[in-house]
């Protein structure tokens, strides 16, 4: 899996996923466009040698600026990986209009917009390969999050839409679905919420909780020329949670 050379823009890069995705491209020799709207966060990728552009993936105005950062970079975009996105929420009848918009706005509309604009470089270079960041919770039924859990089931029906619609310009479109993963956003909550570690770490088959790397792996692998007879796939990155979740002999 090397990416020596090749641009990656990667969203959310700040800090979680996104920060270990960025981290292992890096490592892997990909020249770097992180964006995320964490200016900190920012910074310490920037002293690394990344590009880097502070933004919120809900910026219409985006994608322009994103060709305006990769164009000195002396090369085609060859790799997206659309990370940046927003958790939480609740049950229906506790979801306003406004809360649903949100998630939608920010997890699917934010993606296409960038997308769109990475599939018209990538047919010009012909071709190139996007990774969406989904979830297991677009795949099972997850209580308290209506607006997230159809948000990323969006994701991976668009996943497969745009893996259909540009597989013959040479452009692979993968996603992978995360279970839970320990991050900035997650940490507190693993640690003191015994019902999270009981459903997410003793109904897990390998009875841990993941960590970002885990998840930037995969991402890698999908985004490079290994996985290149691959495309229009959801990936669960989640120790096996999904389809372990039954009783089983000596369970603790």
């Amino acid at each position: 899996m090397n990416f020596d050379n090749k641009i990656a823009v990667i969203t959310g890069a700040a800090a979680g996923i996104g920060r270990a995705t960025a981290d292992l491209f890096a490592a892997r020799g990909a020249r770097i466009l992180a964006i995320d709207r964490d200016a900190d966060g920012l910074s310490a990728l920037a002293d690394r040698g990344m590009a880097t552009l502070c933004a919120d993936v809900t910026d219409s105005d985006l994608p322009e600026a994103v060709a305006g950062k990769i164009a000195p970079m002396g090369g085609p975009l060859s790799i997206l990986v659309n990370n940046a996105g927003i958790g939480g929420g609740g049950r229906m009848l506790e979801t306003s209009d406004d809360d649903l918009r949100r998630h939608f706005e920010v997890n699917v509309v934010g993606l296409f917009r960038l997308a769109r604009f990475a599939v018209g470089e990538m047919k010009a270079a012909g071709g190139g390969s996007i990774v969406n960041v989904a979830s297991i919770y677009a795949e099972v039924g997850a209580t308290g999050s209506a607006g997230y859990s159809a948000s990323k089931g969006a994701v991976a029906a668009l996943t497969r839409q745009m893996a259909t619609d540009y597989g013959h310009d040479g452009i692979r479109v993968n996603a992978v679905a995360p279970g839970l993963i320990e991050t900035p956003l997650t940490a507190e909550r693993i640690r003191t919420e015994a019902w999270r570690h009981s459903i997410f770490v003793k109904q897990c088959p390998l009875q841990r909780v993941g960590q970002p790397d885990d998840v930037a792996r995969a991402i890698a692998f999908l985004a490079s020329d290994e996985a290149e007879f691959i495309s229009g796939e959801t990936l669960r990155v989640d120790g096996g949670w999904a389809m372990g979740r039954f009783p089983r002999e000596n369970q603790a």
